[in-house]
């Protein structure tokens, strides 16, 4: 039986033989405590990465997600977000539930805001309406399209913000991928952003965690948040080893990853199926089988028989992710599959 080729999302990543050894021979302490030095170090390390003051390991992106949205809004506020974004449609209604706070969601194609909508969105000053307390962007953006948006394209959203004095929060699950695919520093991509995410466990492959940064008046408070919805750690130096490694290692390989998605794509064009090439694609294939009048539920199915699983999007379309598991040979072996599947 053929080894299973698993493109449904980079968080199926495994951690690498020496995150593994580092693992077992991490040096820990009691992070609550503040006396893990695997941790402490870890936390300087994505600061410095991301050119901010200090950093908070936590357990997910969507914990830090929360922690952001708790420190910088009160209940009863509005934070505005993007409609397709992961923290209004996939944290199972955190805002509302941990934070209480509401979404005013703003459509998007491109992960912007447009100037004109941007300023619709936020609520004006007024007895009977919530206070917009919180503007949230997404790089990469969209989880079945994974664009990366450059850092002079949020200059628009940036201005409306300082002008309104109101935070930016940069959910970055995927910034790395971002900074990959435009050629540029990650710092560059949030220097602009008063707290940032960004996940360890997706492309990075690590096992698990989440960096959220920022000043260090912020990360202090985030700290006592985390506290309070019991993501404090103990001898988390175990998870952190693998962490470093991912921030040392994998973020300098993410450009392999683009490749394999980009042969991937090619590979899907030449059979007829449409591909998204709506603007700077990274790890992440949204094929759409529309013009061939294929069934992604039926395609899907039939991969998994062979050992390839992907994500149904739609009743037309899916997503493939390349990551760090996914080389070469399991992409000739997913599109040949697919060739099968289209024409039997």
């Amino acid at each position: 039986m053929q080894p299973i080729i698993d493109l449904r999302s980079d968080t199926v990543t495994r951690p690498t033989e020496e995150m593994r050894r580092a693992m077992a021979a991490a040096e820990v302490g009691d992070d609550i405590l503040r006396d893990d030095p695997t941790v402490l170090r870890l936390e300087e390390m994505a600061a410095e990465m991301l050119g901010k003051e200090a950093s908070i390991f936590t357990v997910s992106g969507t914990m830090s997600n929360e922690i952001t949205a708790m420190v910088l809004t009160r209940p009863g506020d509005e934070v505005v977000a993007f409609a397709d974004s992961h923290i209004y449609n996939l944290e199972t209604g955190g805002l509302a539930a941990i934070s209480g706070v509401q979404v005013r969601p703003v459509a998007s194609t491109d992960g912007l805001y447009g100037s004109s909508a941007l300023r619709e969105a936020i609520m004006p000053e007024g007895v009977q309406r919530p206070r917009t307390a919180l503007i949230c962007l997404e790089n990469t953006f969209h989880l079945n399209r994974g664009l990366a948006i450059p850092r002079t394209a949020y200059e628009p959203t940036i201005r409306e913000a300082r002008r309104l004095r109101l935070p930016l929060f940069m959910d970055g699950a995927r910034i790395f991928n971002a900074a990959a695919a435009l050629k540029c520093d990650v710092k560059e991509l949030v220097d602009f952003a008063d707290a940032v995410a960004f996940c360890l466990s997706k492309g990075l492959a690590a096992p698990i965690g989440s960096i959220l940064a920022g000043s260090r008046a912020f990360v202090d408070e985030a700290r006592r948040v985390k506290q309070r919805l019991g993501g404090g750690w103990r001898q988390a130096g175990v998870i952190a080893a693998p962490a470093i490694i991912a921030l040392q290692k994998m973020t300098e390989r993410l450009p392999v990853d683009h490749e394999n998605a980009e042969t991937l794509r090619c590979g899907l064009e030449a059979m007829g199926v449409h591909v998204d090439r709506g603007g700077i694609l990274t790890n992440i294939v949204n094929a759409d089988l529309s013009p061939l009048g294929a069934d992604a539920p039926a395609l899907a199915e039939a991969l998994a028989q062979s050992g390839v699983r992907v994500k149904v999007c739609t009743a037309t379309t899916i997503r493939l992710v390349a990551h760090n598991d996914i080389g070469p040979a399991e992409i000739r072996r997913t599109m040949d599959e697919i060739r099968r599947f289209l024409k039997p």
